[in-house]
């Protein structure tokens, strides 16, 4: 198994991409510790990671706040003794809004939310991986020159975050702590089923791949457990494109 023995902390683990990231993880040999805002999901992601013979704990956390990560990150590295992965995947709260219709607040919220929250979870598992000398720090999103009107400030945060990646990746190198962004142009199973504009969203995505189809969740799932695996331990300070070249790089 690509992750045996290893520890990982995901955030916003009771969602879709968290949860099939923390069941990869788990298939994977990973002891997976599952955080969020509502314990009804993380306790189904957990059950789910449980009933396939994986281990799972779940906690409540809010991941803007600092005292309660860096009291979730302490309390799992003093029941394992160490942290392998942290993953990050939380909603940014984004209002989809084109510019000049959008309020200064609603197009702020999600650059906030982003940079403040990558920044907490990324500060606390590195606290730990600087002691161990080898971690890795998983993002989801990416930047690039491509996108498309009526974002708001959602590609802004994206943007930022990825600048932020970078930033984390140059000062943490030395201690063998790799920093990654997994990056794929929209997954339709992340879209909510009772979304009216899902199938439109769906097929003005689909169009743009150069494969002539998507990424699927257990796409994202396994390409992350190898990204945090020892088979990617050359891999750091980029953006990992599984956008079935819908972003060309």
């Amino acid at each position: 198994m690509l992750l045996e023995n290893k520890v990982a902390v995901i955030y916003g683990a009771g969602g879709a991409i968290g949860g099939a990231v923390a069941r990869a993880f788990a298939r994977e040999g990973a002891k997976v510790f599952l955080a969020g805002r509502t314990q009804t999901t993380l306790d189904q992601v957990a059950n789910d990671i449980r009933a396939h013979g994986g281990s799972a704990e779940v906690s409540v956390v809010d991941a803007l706040d600092e005292r309660a990560v860096d009291a979730f990150v302490d309390s799992v590295s003093a029941q394992t003794g160490h942290i392998d992965i942290s993953f990050n995947v939380i909603a940014y709260g984004d209002v989809q809004k084109p510019l000049t219709k959008i309020s200064v607040d609603d197009f702020l919220q999600p650059i906030l939310t982003a940079t403040r929250t990558q920044f907490l979870t990324t500060q606390a598992a590195a606290r730990h991986m600087v002691k161990q000398k080898s971690g890795v720090i998983l993002y989801f999103g990416g930047g690039g020159p491509q996108t498309q009107p009526g974002l708001g400030g959602f590609k802004v945060a994206l943007d930022a975050i990825e600048s932020l990646r970078r930033q984390w990746a140059i000062e943490l190198g030395e201690h063998g702590i790799r920093v990654l962004t997994i990056k794929t142009g929209g997954i339709p199973e992340s879209i909510p089923a009772d979304l009216p504009e899902r199938d439109a969203i769906i097929n003005s995505l689909l169009p743009t791949t150069l494969l002539k189809r998507m990424a699927t969740l257990a796409d994202v799932g396994n390409v992350a457990a190898f990204l945090a695996s020892d088979l990617a331990r050359t891999m750091t300070a980029t953006e990992v494109n599984i956008s079935c070249g819908a972003i060309v790089e």
